[in-house]
């Protein structure tokens, strides 16, 4: 039997605390939804608002208000307000840095 004692000590030091892992899990479970990734993927490129988000989408406002409010709530999105028109907006740039690097990811090694 091997003495994994040192090498687990130096893990337990580097392994943040459960409360931040369950937040990480989290975090990466929004991702877990291909509606919310084409949403997320649209705002991209520009701010926009339901209706435009629905007709992109070809799905109902009713679907995709649903998951910009699931989007919103772990800080992905956020919105402003323009008269009655609320356009939503990537939250900052860290989600765009993490849908890239996931992306980047699933398509290492093929051809472009």
């Amino acid at each position: 039997m091997h003495d994994h004692s040192k090498v687990l000590e130096e893990v337990k030091k580097g392994m943040p605390e459960e409360k931040k892992l369950c937040r990480l899990a989290e975090l990466f479970k929004l991702f877990g939804d291909g509606t919310r990734m084409k949403i997320l993927y649209s705002l991209f490129e520009s701010e926009l608002c339901v209706c435009a988000i629905s007709e992109l989408l070809q799905m109902t406002q009713s679907a995709i208000s649903h998951q910009l409010k699931i989007l919103r709530d772990g800080n992905l999105i956020a919105n402003r307000r323009e008269g009655k028109t609320v356009y939503y907006f990537l939250a900052d740039d860290h989600v765009r840095t993490i849908i890239g690097q996931g992306y980047e990811h699933i398509t290492e090694g093929e051809e472009k």
